[in-house]
């Protein structure tokens, strides 16, 4: 259904006046002419009429509002779990589950409904037969929330949800609220089965090389009890470590604990790996895998305090929440002559210096050494001595002179990466002290928190940093303590400002990079299927970006195979990528010719193979109960399409009316135009031809 009405921009009351001229200027046009009769006479007095009163309206800007609308047809969307865990069911299943899909779309659609598919990796898909239950997890959350954002605009008036129940990621789908009835359809036994299973796998990160570190396991087992099994932690073919246990209930958990030393620099890759028992019914989750990156040392800081202080507690916890780092806290006003025998990466200092300069002794040779400082002030800081020794700004300033402020993120800044609205939550926190004064920046120096005074933001730092060659920051605020209690109140979690401490810290402590071939992958681990991405940067002398010149790829993986790649890039594209890797540890060395010197950049990445789909293969219908019962559906098991079809054509829904709106000036449309055209020349061809011209 269509409608047009008009729009004014000028007074309605012009429109009489446009005809009145143009009925006065045909009239006077066109007087009894004894050339041509009557008739004539009138009829082109009309078109000198009807051409010079559109013309006329044509100058009041008129708007025509054209309103279109018409019934969506009902939506229809089948949702499919293709996950790995479906195949339980066997190939006969699911091949009659997608026929029952085909014939369930054909039906509807003979009822003049529009029916659509969705699963794990795809919006929706429209050939079923292509479709292969390979996704490595299961988040039916994510995949109704999906449908629901995809088909907001649409008339959704049922989604049916074929799965097995197994939801191993994102959270339970009955605890979203949903708009539209979701129908399930149950598929696979929920009848457990005779099973061992590596359930789950704990170890750190991160190993120091030469250290001892711990893996620890959950071993699973359902239907042999009194039976024995050995547990085995390989890395590699190499077997490190073996443990017997003996299941004593039908269904058992068994936790081991296997310790084993660093040995070698770099992501090593550990599996662990159960017995395979007579009558066991899969034996795809007997195993696990697990990658630990082994490093040669921690990043050593220390921070120098002039006395205790609850902010100098709220840097501690920042800093030991990355197992990267080895920090050691001094405080001046305890001992005055601290013992510093490391080389350290990075220092803080705490309200030092002072205003009386009174530890110069202490700190000022690790300054002179160029260890990359973080200056944290409060109301004990010699200004006028911090300016002497810091690159970052120069702040003018009376001792004892403070005022109170918030802080607000600047959202100009580049140098690191933040989320601005997780960034927002900044201007929440509370009032904390700074320096009452002027503040100058310093060359090379960027802001990352301005100062908010009340609802006014300055445009004095809060928190900046030189990102010259010698990096450095600081933070001319005394509250930082405040700040996490506030975030935790607001949150339950220290997230926000830990981010942007922790990143800055590491920013000013990174080593620079002079190399002029960088080449390194995007994303690592990978999970297996993912296409691994390389990023490649190359640089002349003064490092401007080059382009197009030929680089060599060599990956190895941990069986010694070597796969050879070469690949230019240019300003348009600078990635490569790499698909159908199998899983492991990768060692990679790219090289190239950069202005006649060999230049090279090696790097690792992992591919992981994830087993989540392995662990639990027994199917969860009440997890689809409770999501058809909250939403008013119907749960039905895989032999009911025709009941499921009845229930989804008796469900009335009232129709969804979509319209649009079209505003055109009548100058811009084309009819008007030639209609013009066409009257003026039918006037101009009967004048000639009855001799008026």
């Amino acid at each position: 259904m269509m409608k047009f009405d008009f729009l004014f921009q000028s007074s309605p009351w012009f429109i009489p006046l446009c005809f009145l001229l143009a009925g006065l200027y045909a009239f006077v046009l066109y007087q009894k002419n004894a050339n041509w009769t009557k008739t004539q006479n009138y009829l082109m007095a009309a078109f000198r009429f009807l051409a010079v009163s559109i013309l006329s309206m044509l100058l009041l800007s008129f708007l025509i509002r054209q309103v279109s609308q018409k019934i969506q047809k009902k939506t229809v969307v089948l949702a499919i779990d293709n996950s790995q865990s479906m195949n339980v069911v066997g190939v006969k299943v699911l091949e009659d589950l997608k026929k029952n899909l085909n014939d369930l779309k054909e039906s509807l659609q003979e009822k003049d409904y529009e029916v659509a598919f969705a699963t794990f990796n795809e919006e929706n898909t429209t050939n079923l037969e292509k479709l292969q239950f390979n996704q490595k997890t299961s988040n039916l959350s994510n995949l109704l929330s999906g449908i629901k954002n995809t088909f907001e605009d649409q008339n959704l008036t049922d989604v049916v949800l074929i799965s097995d129940g197994i939801v191993n990621e994102g959270i339970a789908p009955a605890s979203e609220s949903f708009k539209f009835p979701v129908y399930t359809v149950g598929l696979g036994d929920t009848i457990p089965k005779k099973d061992l299973a590596v359930k789950t796998v704990y170890a750190n990160k991160i190993a120091y090389l030469g250290n001892k570190f711990p893996v620890q396991t959950d071993i699973t087992s359902f239907g042999f009890e009194g039976k024995t099994a050995n547990v085995y932690l390989k890395q590699g073919a190499k077997f490190l470590e073996k443990q017997t246990i003996t299941f004593n209930q039908k269904e058992d958990l068994k936790t081991l604990t296997f310790n084993t030393t660093a040995t070698q620099i770099g992501v090593q890759h550990f599996t662990v790996e159960v017995d395979f028992l007579s009558g066991e019914f899969s034996n795809r989750n007997n195993r696990q895998e697990v990658y630990i990156e082994v490093i040669d040392g921690k990043e050593k800081i220390l921070l120098l305090a002039l006395a205790p202080h609850p902010d100098v507690k709220a840097l501690k916890s920042i800093i030991e929440k990355n197992e990267n780092y080895e920090l050691d806290v001094k405080i001046l006003t305890e001992n005055a002559n601290p013992e510093i025998t490391k080389s350290y990466d990075l220092l803080i200092l705490h309200q030092l210096p002072d205003a009386y300069n009174t530890y110069a002794n202490i700190f000022k040779p690790l300054l002179d050494k160029g260890i990359p400082t973080f200056f944290v002030m409060g109301n004990q800081s010699g200004v006028n001595n911090l300016n002497q020794l810091n690159q970052v700004m120069q702040i003018n300033a009376d001792f004892g002179e403070n005022d109170k402020v918030t802080g607000i993120f600047n959202k100009n800044f580049k140098v690191l990466n933040f989320e601005t609205e997780q960034m927002d939550i900044i201007t929440k926190f509370p009032q904390i002290s700074v320096p009452f004064g002027d503040y100058t920046l310093l060359p090379n120096s960027e802001v990352l928190l301005y100062q908010r005074v009340g609802a006014v933001q300055t445009q004095k730092p809060l928190l900046a940093m030189n990102i010259g060659a010698k990096k450095s920051a600081i933070f001319t605020g005394e509250g930082l303590w405040a700040w996490r209690l506030e975030e935790y109140q607001l949150n339950e979690k220290q997230v926000v400002i830990d981010d942007v401490i922790s990143k800055v810290l590491q920013y000013i402590s990174a080593k620079d990079d002079k190399r002029k071939l960088r080449v390194y992958p995007l994303k690592t681990p990978l999970t297996l299927g993912e296409k691994v991405v390389f990023e490649t940067e190359i640089y002349n002398a003064i490092y401007e970006k080059l382009y197009n010149l030929p680089i060599k790829l060599t990956i190895k993986d941990e069986k010694g195979f070597t796969r050879n790649y070469t690949y230019s890039t240019s300003a348009d594209n600078t990635k490569f990528e790499i698909s159908g890797l199998p899983a492991g540890v990768y060692l990679f060395n790219a090289s190239a010719t950069v202005l006649g010197k060999s230049e090279q950049s090696t790097g690792e990445f992992v591919i992981q193979d994830l087993q989540i789909e392995n662990i639990n293969l027994t199917a969860d219908f009440d997890v689809l109960r409770q999501l058809s019962n909250k939403t008013g559906a119907l749960f039905v098991q895989k032999n009911d399409f025709e009941k499921l079809k009845q229930k989804i054509l008796s469900h009335e829904v009232p129709d969804k009316i979509e319209a649009t709106e079209d505003l055109k000036e009548m100058i811009n449309l084309r009819w008007i135009f030639f209609l013009i055209l066409t009257l003026l020349t039918a006037e101009w061809v009967m004048r000639k031809y009855l001799g008026g011209y």
